[in-house]
């Protein structure tokens, strides 16, 4: 299996009662590959794909292709559709064996020492979650999620929805891979209007993983006009630039949940140039014109890249404050910074759940312009006065309190006031939240960046290079997570999160201009055995003019 486990010297009773889960899983997903007769099969019209049955009522069908391999002369370009009477005449009538992981796309380093590398380019593929039993005509309506990971770094096989399933067999579950770090996201000005390569092409990645599901997923039982797309940090950054990407017209999902949106400034090709030619450099790829240096590095080995990307990133490059290979602004399919786009009305028009957990943040430092300059490059003097104008030290227990709430803004939190803000203006319905339970394994005290995966997804914890750790979940945690499945899974469904929300859980307002109501999610208390530990709030005026304070300063922050 995919689903590794970081190495530990020793075993905590959660952590073995982890393993054994994971190990058992495994076991029957094995059992089950070699019983043809009984295992569910799918036939999509072009072949056939054998799945797992994890949970007596769930059916996974893992690292099924969504477009061609963006191999040799497709490196570095936007993915082509899948050639189905290949797929077809590759497998030749026999079923396609879709019980185990695919190999993750190559990653970047996560900032930590570690070294990136591990994956594969071949990589553009889905998992599909379904019910045991579904299959066209159900219309079962759909997830799509897109996993986080600072467009670095990130494995869906970390991620897993069985559980979701097996607790509400009533939709169909897809959990996309997509090109990271130089693979998904290389840019140059000489990419415009030219065919040496192509802007955003593991956006395009996500694009093109939505057609495929629109064509596709009926044969396992959804619906196409009911997709719902959600994903957490630059997952939920992902989910922001598809509402706001200027996709001409195409209706590729009809709600949206995003979780901790990244704010990543997005640079513009010119601000990415010296980085280009830096890995091009340490690729070994440096010399002639472009087209020269393209060439070499499409045959340039995933080693020599994956080299090249990690020290890009690293204090080997300082020939611009620019050092990660992102989603840049093209131009075309996004023209403009998400937060300009979303202010002006330039959305897509669908229901949304956004929201951030209560401590989080993505800058560190030991003060504001250490702390977000290496984030946003573009901020000056006169921004970092005015937010700590906007955001008194009286108003603080602490200095630390004070950057991290200022820094967690800038880069996550006020996402959701953003959008919640002109949704809600524009006559679209919108629900916000605020995650308040921290994450158990973590040394922090706080409720930091991520808490809300390690409750959705049995106790994860991901690593270095694709990997993750999986921990045991006491019954008030499980209790807790079955809470926040039922809220998205309702929202899946009806594009409301209570209309098939638990019965011991609070209604969930919606957010308006007048009335700023958000749902506190947090586990239950000894005084609430039995209930729901969750609350509404509303959000406070300083918060919100705050918020504004930083959606103004867009063009310097650039997201």
């Amino acid at each position: 299996m995919a689903m590794l486990a970081s190495p530990t010297p020793t075993l905590s009773p959660r952590m073995l009662l982890s393993v054994c889960f994971v190990v058992v899983t495994g076991v029957l997903l094995q059992a089950n590959t070699f019983d043809l007769g009984t295992s569910p099969i799918v036939d999509t019209g072009y072949a056939s794909y054998l799945g797992n049955r994890t949970f007596p009522n769930t059916v996974a069908y893992l690292g099924v292709s969504y477009a061609e391999p963006p191999l040799g002369d497709q490196r570095f370009r936007a993915p082509i559709p899948l050639n189905r009477t290949r797929i077809s005449q590759d497998s030749n009538g026999v079923v396609i064996d879709a019980t185990r992981y695919p190999e993750f796309c190559i990653q970047g380093t996560t900032g930590g020492g570690d070294a990136g590398g591990a994956g594969s380019e071949d990589c553009l593929k889905v998992n599909i979650y379904t019910p045991a039993g579904a299959r066209r005509g159900s219309k079962l309506p759909v997830l799509v999620y897109i996993h986080g990971g600072s467009y670095i770094f990130g494995n869906p096989a970390n991620w897993p929805f069985d559980h979701w399933i097996h607790q509400n067999p009533n939709v169909v579950i897809v959990s996309v891979y997509y090109r990271l770090s130089s693979f998904g996201f290389l840019a140059t000005p000489e990419f415009h209007g030219s065919n040496i390569g192509d802007f955003n092409a593991g956006f395009y990645d996500q694009i093109e993983a939505l057609k495929w599901v629109q064509e596709n997923i009926a044969s396992f039982g959804g619906n196409p006009d009911k997709v719902t797309i959600s994903g957490e940090s630059a997952g939920g950054s992902s989910v922001e630039l598809h509402l706001v990407a200027n996709m001409k017209g195409r209706n590729l999902f009809s709600g949206a949940i995003a979780q901790s949106v990244y704010r990543t400034p997005l640079p513009t090709p010119e601000d990415q140039r010296p980085l280009f030619q830096f890995y091009a450099e340490h690729a070994g790829c440096g010399l002639g014109p472009i087209t020269a240096q393209m060439a070499c590095l499409r045959t340039a080995s995933v080693n020599a890249l994956a080299r090249a990307q990690d020290a890009g990133s690293s204090t080997a490059f300082n020939g611009s404050l620019y050092k990660t290979f992102h989603p840049v602004i093209d131009g075309q399919l996004i023209p403009d910074f998400p937060t300009r786009l979303v202010m002006s009305g330039s959305f897509t028009r669908v229901p949304v759940i956004v929201g951030a957990t209560t401590n989080e943040t993505l800058a560190g430092g030991n003060d504001l312009v250490s702390a977000l300059k290496p984030f946003c490059p573009k901020i000056d003097i006169d921004d970092t006065n005015e937010l700590l104008e906007a955001y008194p030290s009286t108003a603080f227990s602490s200095e630390s309190l004070r950057l991290q709430t200022v820094t967690g803004d800038v880069t996550l939190r006020c996402a959701r006031t953003i959008l919640a803000s002109a949704y809600s203006s524009g006559h679209v319905t919108a629900w916000t939240y605020r995650y308040n339970q921290r994450n158990p394994t973590s040394s922090g005290t706080g409720v930091g960046h991520a808490a809300e995966n390690w409750m959705m997804f049995r106790g994860t914890n991901t690593g270095i290079n694709g990997t993750t750790t999986f921990t045991s979940m006491t019954s008030a945690e499980m209790s807790f997570a079955e809470e926040l499945i039922a809220y998205w899974l309702s929202f899946v469904r009806t594009g409301n999160p209570n209309v098939h929300k638990l019965a011991r859980s609070p209604v969930w307002p919606t957010y308006t201009s007048s009335h700023r109501a958000r749902m506190v999610l947090q586990q239950e208390t000894p005084s609430s055995s039995g209930s729901s530990g969750s609350v509404v709030e509303l959000e406070g005026k300083p918060e919100t003019e705050r918020c504004n304070v930083i959606a103004s300063q867009a063009d310097h922050q650039q997201n």
